[in-house]
């Protein structure tokens, strides 16, 4: 499965394909019906048939379908006052999960995450040295049965990785994750043999633009360009025209590693002077309380957006994390110098904001992956008992 969100099921806030005629007419209607309410749910029948296109009484065979399937769960609204029956509503069956794994530096993390895309549960490890993929794996296994027998039912479909560094298009291969010391590991394959489950791996940047596209601030936003600050330095992603940008390899989006400074620091990545050299948590907490340090560093974080506007012309500039703390505190210097700098004449259309789902974001992000083979093929992709 391509990072690529237009090669994925489309979101509710999104035209949703309507249904064709041809063999695969089944299975298309089906995957826009658990889409719309993967994305949208609940909803009733008839906004179903409104996002899809199709008519009642198809709606009516897709839906029990799908609750045959355990996929999704169909109940009566609440009383609404109008004449007539209450409508019956659809809604995701939250039974059906993908686990989500997020390895870092300072903690390894894995979560349940339903098909309507809540958290149900997590654990997290604090570690002392970067994990290595095999303690990764390990971790996830361990965490994944302590939260099968706190959440007795769950059904999964796979499980999604969201890594910090470069991940091969082919979606296993972590090519290089500096922050943890891994190099060309075949993840996919470690954490699958571990959970005995269907692995996607990919860049946590990567996955936590996805979440927030999905479900939080970028929803409904096309052109988003994402910077995320954490403790493996600084993450960077892009959406543009709602297609992922991955580049040739797969490595697009390392906008950390942008050179801000010739004469900087050494980084990690083997260069100098990139951004999350001069930019980064431990830098952030060692000034929290000196205005003028603050500034500076509010600065930087400026000219970086600035040179990103001028290579994406985006819609939204989302940040996460320790950017999205230093922006909430400096807001008013940081606007100003984006658009002192801007390249474009009409930078006051750019929205800068800070990203929705919080802690949650990449676990999410990562289950989205685990979630695309399920709603393109509903009827084709078994579950099995966590």
């Amino acid at each position: 499965m391509s990072e690529d969100l237009a090669s994925a099921a489309v979101p509710a806030h999104t035209t949703v394909a309507r249904g064709s005629r041809n063999d695969n007419t089944r299975r298309h209607n089906l995957s826009s019906l658990l889409t719309a309410v993967h994305y949208g749910g609940p909803l009733t029948r008839a906004q179903l048939t409104r996002d899809t296109g199709l008519n009642r009484s198809t709606i009516g065979g897709l839906v029990t379908e799908l609750a045959q399937l355990g996929l999704v769960i169909e109940d009566s609204a609440a009383e609404t006052g109008a004449v007539g029956r209450p409508s019956l509503i659809v809604r995701p069956d939250r039974r059906v999960v993908a686990l989500a794994l997020h390895p870092d530096v300072d903690a390894i993390e894995l979560g349940a995450v339903a098909i309507d895309g809540t958290v149900l549960a997590r654990r997290r490890a604090s570690v002392d040295a970067p994990p290595t993929p095999q303690d990764a794996a390990a971790f996830a296994w361990e965490a994944a049965r302590e939260i099968g027998q706190e959440i007795p039912g769950l059904r999964v479909v796979g499980a999604g990785a969201a890594v910090p560094g470069l991940v091969a298009a082919d979606g296993a291969t972590v090519v290089d994750a500096p922050h943890l010391g891994w190099r060309g590991v075949d993840f996919r394959e470690v954490l699958a043999e571990a959970l005995t489950l269907p692995v996607v791996v990919g860049n946590d940047a990567n996955m936590g633009l996805r979440a927030e596209w999905s479900f939080g601030a970028a929803r409904g936003v096309d052109t988003v360009v994402f910077l995320n600050g954490s403790a493996s330095g600084i993450g960077g992603a892009a959406l543009v025209g709602g297609r992922m940008l991955r580049g040739g390899r797969g490595y697009g989006g390392e906008f950390g590693h942008m050179m801000i400074r010739s004469d900087g620091e050494r980084c990690s990545c083997g260069r100098s002077g990139c951004l999350e050299t001069v930019l980064n948590a431990e830098r952030l907490d060692a000034v929290a309380h000196d205005d003028a340090a603050l500034d500076a560093l509010a600065s930087t974080l400026a000219d970086a957006i600035a040179n990103l506007e001028c290579a994406f012309d985006p819609d939204l500039v989302l940040l996460g994390g320790y950017l999205g703390s230093l922006y909430a505190v400096r807001r008013p210097l940081v606007d100003a110098r984006v658009e002192e700098l801007a390249f474009r004449p009409d930078v006051e259309d750019v929205a800068i904001a800070r990203t929705a789902l919080g802690g949650n974001r990449l676990l999410i992000g990562a289950a989205e992956r685990a979630f695309a083979a399920l709603l393109q093929d509903p009827a084709g992709v078994a579950l099995v008992a966590l």
